[in-house]
């Protein structure tokens, strides 16, 4: 089953490059969406099924790579089929030139194979190169339209990515040098606190994740590349790719490599406090929606690595949990984005007003996912970081979880400020000829609100599968 989640898009990729043209663009489009969808549906149905139960492929006469699915895969695998999905659904109504879109199924198709990949390697090389496979095909999806503010922004995302490089092959050579090998179990096998080549090869690559996942203060370059990329690449961008190539990939490593030690639990709680709390203030201060929307990415994602800073199971579940939530709603937000920008021609929220009036079903929607990240019950997102905070007051990391809960406070308040310049009041003169968005926008802002909703719902009965 693991390397079928390699080879199906890589065979999809061949194959629609050999159709004629007039065909490219159609069937590219349903067999993506097909792909996505199946990918979707095999890592949600993973806990009742056989599959589930199959911990090991090798397949180095093949690929070169000894793959693994294991339930943290899963984690990262529905992830990537949901916010692919609502990322290609966005695209088809957003991306209008028919090369372009044919060229954005491709490169989602690649970032589908690095992300699937990053879910499943078992060795640090060949972690790096589905990240490297990622962040390469995501630098020309930013690019996809060719403006001046894409390139702009996709050069600071390229240099700072390029750093982050330097610094995980660096470490990768001490963890050889350390242990003979760069699998996983070697690794860990040979860390040695006491030795100082140990310490700078863990501190080197958590740089370099912590670089591509955006976290403070290496977020410089995020804010800038989520608003200059095109739409339906935001909405990748924040739903997963850098997650998957910054945060998932601490959470494995952390697992299966370099463990869950004192000074790499002292790291990620200072972090991700840090990105908690900066985030959230900067994102207070924005005008433009998607800056808005890009600096509340930060902030999520420092719950996620603050929960696993708590260094217990429970602070991996709870991390585990609010991935998937933050996949889900932060999507949705930049689709709803995507509606607005399309409708009204404008990213300035100081423009808008009483939108909801003219756009009901983009507001509902939005207020969905905004209280869902601001963990109002009982959204899904108020399970994962009520799971986060037990999690640290259970590790005895008091403070931290204050901070948690404080900085909840602040996400309600941009999140309200949100809604209230966009949504809320009485319609402006300038907005009163604005309309609903299309049914190609709506859609995946719907399916994803009602994924929020359902999952808040049914989680309390559920809390043990999934703990499983």
């Amino acid at each position: 089953m693991s390397y079928l989640l390699i080879l199906t898009p890589f065979l999809a990729l061949v194959i629609l490059n050999l159709l004629p043209n007039r065909l490219r663009e159609t069937v590219g489009h349903r067999v993506c969406l097909l792909i996505l969808a199946a990918q979707s549906m095999i890592a949600g149905l993973s806990p009742f099924v056989a599959w589930s139960r199959i911990t090991s492929m090798q397949l180095e006469s093949i690929l070169g790579f000894n793959l693994l699915m294991d339930n943290l895969s899963f984690v990262l695998l529905i992830s990537a089929g949901v916010v692919g999905a609502a990322s290609l659904l966005v695209g088809w109504n957003t991306i209008k030139h028919g090369k372009e879109r044919f060229d954005f199924i491709n490169l989602l198709l690649i970032s589908l194979i690095g992300m699937n990949g990053i879910s499943m390697v078992r060795d640090l090389f060949s972690l790096y190169v589905f990240i490297e496979v990622t962040a390469i095909a995501t630098f020309i999806l930013m690019t996809i339209h060719k403006t001046k503010e894409a390139f702009e922004g996709v050069l600071k995302y390229l240099i700072l990515s390029v750093v982050a490089s330097i610094l995980m092959l660096s470490s990768i050579s001490f963890f050889l040098i350390i242990s003979g090998g760069v699998s996983f179990p070697a690794i860990k096998a040979a860390i040695n606190l006491s030795n100082p080549l140990s310490l700078i090869a863990i501190g080197l690559f958590l740089c370099g994740l912590f670089i591509k996942g955006g976290l403070v203060p290496f977020h410089a370059w995020l804010p800038d590349a989520y608003t200059a990329a095109p739409n339906a690449v935001s909405v990748l961008m924040a739903g997963i790719v850098t997650k998957a190539s910054g945060i998932f990939t601490v959470m494995r490593l952390l697992n299966n490599a370099i463990g869950y030690n004192e000074p790499v639990k002292n790291i990620l709680l200072i972090v991700g406090a840090l990105s908690i709390v900066v985030g959230a203030l900067v994102a207070l201060g924005q005008k433009d929606i998607k800056k808005m929307l890009a600096y509340s990415s930060v902030s999520q994602v420092g719950y996620i690595i603050i929960a696993l800073g708590a260094g217990t199971k429970l602070g991996l579940i709870a991390a585990a949990f609010h991935f998937i939530n933050h996949a889900i709603f932060k999507s949705q937000l930049f689709a709803n984005a995507a509606a607005i920008e399309t409708q009204v021609g404008s990213r300035d929220m100081d423009k808008m007003g009483g939108l909801a009036q003219r756009m009901p079903i983009t507001g509902a929607t939005s207020a969905i996912a905004s209280l869902s990240v601001a963990g109002i019950p009982p959204l899904a997102g108020f399970w994962s970081k009520l799971l986060i905070i037990i999690a640290l007051f259970i590790s005895g990391n008091y403070i931290y979880a204050v901070i948690a809960v404080l900085a909840s406070v602040l996400t309600l308040a941009y999140f309200l400020s949100l809604q209230r310049r966009v949504f809320f009041g009485k319609i402006t003169q300038e907005m009163a000829a604005v309309a609903e968005a299309g049914a190609g926008l709506l859609f995946p802002a719907v399916a994803l609100s009602s994924i929020t909703v359902a999952l808040g719902l049914v989680f309390p009965f559920i809390i043990g599968l999934f703990v499983r």
